[in-house]
């Protein structure tokens, strides 16, 4: 008995779900920037203190992952069929995220 091609045989029609997707990421990269520049700011504006610019420095670290991590899912998601996001790659953006936020609090403190 010969099946016929199944529908994960079929090349899948893109649709507009991965460009939302891939704005979404590019929106997200945005708002990052947004914060690290605002972050930049706060750190320089008053005082350059060993503590403010080591705050400053992971932050900058911080953004650069963040930007690897969004640059390679925003690529991966210009193939016909995109693979789903690896749990790693999931954790290092929640975590440099996260990791941002701490860094921020610390800033305001």
């Amino acid at each position: 008995m010969a099946a016929g091609p199944g529908p994960r045989d079929e090349a899948r029609d893109p649709g507009l779900q991965p460009e939302r997707t891939r704005l979404a990421w590019r929106r997200t990269t945005l708002s990052w920037t947004v914060v690290a520049v605002l972050g930049i700011k706060l750190a320089l504006v008053d005082d350059a203190t060993a503590a403010g610019l080591t705050g400053l420095a992971l932050a900058a670290l911080l953004w650069i992952g963040f930007l690897a991590v969004a640059h390679r899912r925003i690529r991966t998601l210009d193939t016909a069929r995109p693979q789903v996001l690896s749990v790693r790659g999931a954790l290092l953006a929640a975590g440099c995220t996260v990791a941002l936020a701490v860094c921020g609090a610390a800033l305001i403190w």
